[in-house]
C-alpha cells in the first residue's frame, strides 16, 4: 500500500509544477512583437510591390501586343494560341495584384 504511494508522489508533484508553471509561460510567448514589426513591414512595402507587379503587367501586355502585330504582319495566321498566352498571363498578373492585397488585408 505504501509503494504505491510512493509510486503516485512523484507524478503528482510533477503534474502540480507542470500546472503550476503554464501561467507564467503564457505571458512568454517569443516573437508576437516580430510578428507585428513584420506586418508593419509588410504594410509598408505593399504598395511598391503592387505597383511592380502592374508595371510588369503592362510591359507583358505591350510585350506581346507587339509579338502577336509583328507575327500578323509577317503572314503567319494562326495566332489565337500567342494572343490567348499573352493576354491570359496579363491577366495572372493582375490577379495575382487583387489577391495579395486580400491576402494582406490591404485594401
Amino acid at each position: 500500500m505504501i509503494f504505491k504511494f510512493l509510486k503516485t508522489v512523484p507524478a503528482v508533484l510533477f503534474y502540480a509544477l507542470i500546472f503550476s508553471s503554464a501561467p507564467l509561460s503564457l505571458y512568454a510567448q517569443p516573437g508576437i512583437a516580430e510578428f507585428y514589426s513584420a506586418g508593419n513591414e509588410v504594410h509598408r512595402w505593399y504598395f511598391s510591390f503592387t505597383d511592380l507587379v502592374l508595371v510588369m503587367a503592362a510591359i507583358a501586355g505591350m510585350f506581346g501586343g507587339l509579338r502577336v502585330y509583328a507575327n500578323w504582319q509577317s503572314g503567319s495566321r494562326h495566332i489565337d494560341a500567342q494572343v490567348m498566352g499573352w493576354f491570359f498571363s496579363c491577366l495572372f498578373l493582375l490577379l495575382v495584384a487583387g489577391f495579395l492585397s486580400a491576402l494582406y488585408g490591404i485594401y
